[in-house]
């Protein structure tokens, strides 16, 4: 049957391709939803239970691509919105806090018409914590996709701040690339791009108007800590400090040879993880 319909979607792309586009064997819905005066753009495909992709500092979901293919095929409908000021996805980007940016992304939730488990890559991970506190209704669970620790170098961030800055050269990018997001057998080239520097403002000010306290917890749903085993950001010291202060809620995976760019080197060993935890979760 899968083969039947992979020749009718081939036989229809060119009538559906103003709204569709296929990643392997998976179509792939673009949609959009409105939250106030934002609008939010997003990548559907799957069927199943709901995914949500949320991406790192300053980069939009597209990079997601193969990770979204892996948890489609594993039984998932998975939803990749974009933030606001990447792609389709605009709204106002000052003055706005992580309760701003949940909105967006709940909006994405409530148009697909059931409650989701929430992954956040990196920066993502504070975004899915707090629609989980913000809006528990629609949260089953939250994955905190290498996730920081509770604290890290200050060279790690700079790093992110260097990447961003268009002055940088190729060569000062890459050696960031290199320190803060790729292990020594990566390709960290295509992360040369697909950098938004008014995103990463936006979002860093967001953090600094939004109170710790209000998301810090991700409400009260099971969460899984999906680490990389190099992650320069969540060093080995740091491994179960979540689980630490939550207790059973928190389940500890630990990915080797992975950086901070985890879901971007291990995209499969990334959607296994997330499914195979996801599966264990009562509805």
């Amino acid at each position: 049957m899968r083969i039947k319909f992979r020749g009718l979607a081939l036989a229809i792309g060119a009538i559906a391709m103003l709204n569709m586009g296929t990643v392997g064997a998976e179509a792939v819905a673009v949609k959009s939803v409105k939250n106030g005066d934002a609008t939010i753009s997003y990548h559907a495909q799957g069927k199943g239970p709901l995914v949500l992709l949320i991406a790192s500092t300053g980069r939009g979901t597209e990079e997601f691509g193969e990770l979204a293919e892996r948890l489609a095929q594993r039984g998932y409908r998975v939803l990749r919105p974009e933030p606001r000021g990447i792609g389709e996805s605009h709204g106002p980007m000052e003055g706005v806090s992580f309760h701003d940016f949940a909105k967006d992304f709940a909006a994405v939730i409530k148009n697909e018409g059931d409650n989701a488990i929430l992954a956040g890559h990196a920066y993502g991970n504070w975004i899915a914590r707090t629609i989980a506190s913000d809006h528990p209704e629609l949260a089953r669970g939250v994955v905190l996709v290498a996730a920081g620790a509770k604290s890290w170098p200050k060279e790690l961030s700079e790093a992110i701040t260097m990447i961003n800055d268009p002055s940088s050269t190729r060569e000062q990018r890459l050696a960031g690339l290199k320190l803060a997001f790729f292990t020594e057998e990566s390709d960290p080239q295509p992360w040369l791009e697909g950098w938004h520097q008014a995103v990463t403002k936006s979002q860093r000010a967001a953090r600094k108007l939004t109170n710790r306290d209000d998301w810090w917890a991700g409400g009260t749903v099971p969460m899984l800590d999906l680490q990389g085993g190099a992650d320069p950001f969540r060093p080995a010291e740091s491994r179960n400090e979540l689980k630490q202060e939550f207790g059973d809620r928190v389940t500890v995976k630990v990915i080797e040879n992975a950086s901070h760019a985890l879901p971007a080197e291990k995209p499969v060993e990334t959607a296994n993880a997330i499914a195979d935890w996801a599966d264990t979760l009562k509805d």
